[in-house]
């Protein structure tokens, strides 16, 4: 089993995504260092594995936007198993809300989660991926190949993050380092439930059909197979690939097909 006794520490993972990849790695042995800011939830998702997989799971309480909870989680890592392998930031929050009625701070909130997470998260934990020629991969989104309206602050976010993993993946072409991007499409989670809305609160209910996305397990098991197949760019789903490939080539093509799909959701914001 490739993830045998490997050490593999997960942002966000309480719930959806983050929670189905921490039962994915578990499932093929690995033992977890479990970040997220509902500890109690995360300490459940915990006991929950290590019942079921044998393993070893340990939560710890991260804001991710937070330096010192992120070198916090790392250390956590360190002490505990005395290695990290592999780093998933996948810790993240959402919007929906035209940039001309929002208030700025939705922007740098998820900034502050979706891209510094990862940059804070990543450098403390760089020294000994690098050690043991580990992986740091970043769950991203279409949004952050192709801008989606009313979501100006997380595609900007997802943009973000990957121009970093990008360059750093440049950078450590001879180091043995797997950098990997990820970019489910989308998925059946709480991300739209917990969406910042104009003013910065939690919209509380999803704008889209639940039921005809991707499940969070479906997502997990692709990251889990592309870590070890050391991918470069995990792009999932026919539309997610699609869009990606027609942006390329005829953006303002896309640009319409962007539009009128995001007109069809629940109280649109654009019409």
């Amino acid at each position: 089993m490739y993830f045998k006794n490997k050490t593999v520490v997960i942002t966000g993972a309480s719930s959806g995504i983050g929670k189905a990849c921490a039962r994915e790695f578990a499932s093929r042995g690995a033992n977890l260092i479990l970040g997220a800011r509902q500890f109690v939830t995360l300490c459940e998702v915990a006991a929950e594995i290590e019942r079921e997989f044998n393993v070893k799971a340990v939560a710890v309480q991260c804001d991710v936007s937070k330096e010192e909870d992120c070198k916090h989680l790392i250390d956590h890592a360190k002490m505990t198993f005395g290695r990290v392998d592999v780093l998933l930031n996948n810790a993240g929050i959402s919007m929906r809300a035209l940039f001309n009625d929002l208030d700025l701070v939705v922007l740098k909130n998820l900034m502050d989660i979706n891209f510094w997470g990862t940059v804070y998260c990543t450098k403390y934990a760089l020294p000994e991926l690098l050690k043991h020629q580990g992986s740091v991969i970043g769950v991203s989104s279409i949004a952050g190949y192709r801008g989606l309206p009313g979501r100006t602050g997380y595609s900007a976010s997802k943009f973000a993050m990957n121009g970093f993993l990008e360059a750093l993946r440049v950078e450590n072409l001879k180091t043995g380092l797997h950098v990997m991007v990820a970019a489910p499409g989308f998925t059946a989670s709480n991300i739209r439930n917990t969406a910042l809305a104009k003013d910065g609160s939690q919209q509380g209910e999803t704008s889209m059909d639940e039921g005809k996305m991707m499940s969070a397990e479906k997502v997990a098991s692709i990251i889990a197979d592309a870590v070890q197949n050391k991918k470069r760019t995990v792009v999932m789903t026919t539309q997610g690939k699609l869009a990606v490939f027609m942006n390329k080539l005829i953006p303002a093509w896309v640009d319409k097909q962007v539009y009128k799909l995001f007109t069809k959701e629940k109280d649109p914001l654009i019409s």
